[in-house]
């Protein structure tokens, strides 16, 4: 017997059956354990909602600015494309936001829906809002709407048997597709 590891055609270890998806970005939100009262908050207790309007846009992955709301691309999305709708001000139920953002969230969500559906071709959505932690709101304490773009072929073993989702567009190809695309 040796100490050495077994090898395949020099490789270290032992084939198996299964095929590995490396995710190394998924790190990030692993990490960041998204626990607490602060769940979702960054390392220094900002809220990334409250934080993303001062950056660029690019930078913020913000596909759209309105007068109370915005629209950005979710850094950890279910799909590519999965958009984020939330207002400016740091509120974080639903009952809370004033009724120019209550229209604004409403209004974005729509005009988000049309252009994914034009740019992406999808076939339906998933649109909601998670109301506090126990809700699974990763950042509960800033109101945001989930619009995630869904197409017949999306669904797969992965997220069932590997917790592992598969994207195919990076965020920063989605960002430019869907800020071009968003009306003036």
């Amino acid at each position: 017997m040796t100490d050495e590891p077994e090898t395949v055609d020099g490789a270290v270890g032992i084939p198996d059956a299964y095929q590995r998806l490396w995710v190394p970005h998924r790190m990030a939100y692993i990490s960041s354990n998204h626990t607490g009262p602060n769940a979702g908050s960054s390392p220094d207790g900002s809220c990334p909602f409250c934080e993303a309007p001062k950056r660029s846009d690019e930078e913020a992955l913000i596909v759209h600015r309105g007068e109370h709301a915005y629209v950005l691309l979710n850094l950890f999305p279910y799909n590519s494309g999965h958009l984020l709708v939330c207002p400016y001000r740091h509120v974080g139920l639903y009952d809370e936001a004033t009724e120019a953002e209550v229209q604004e969230v409403a209004s974005l969500t729509q005009t988000a829906m049309r252009v994914l559906r034009e740019d992406s071709r999808c076939d339906g959505f998933n649109i909601g809002m998670n109301q506090g932690a126990i809700a699974g709101a990763g950042v509960a304490a800033h109101l945001h709407q989930h619009v995630v773009p869904r197409w017949a072929a999306d669904a797969n073993f992965f997220p069932i048997i590997a917790g592992t989702k598969a994207l195919p567009v990076l965020l920063g190809d989605t960002w430019r597709s869907l800020h071009d695309a968003w009306p003036a």
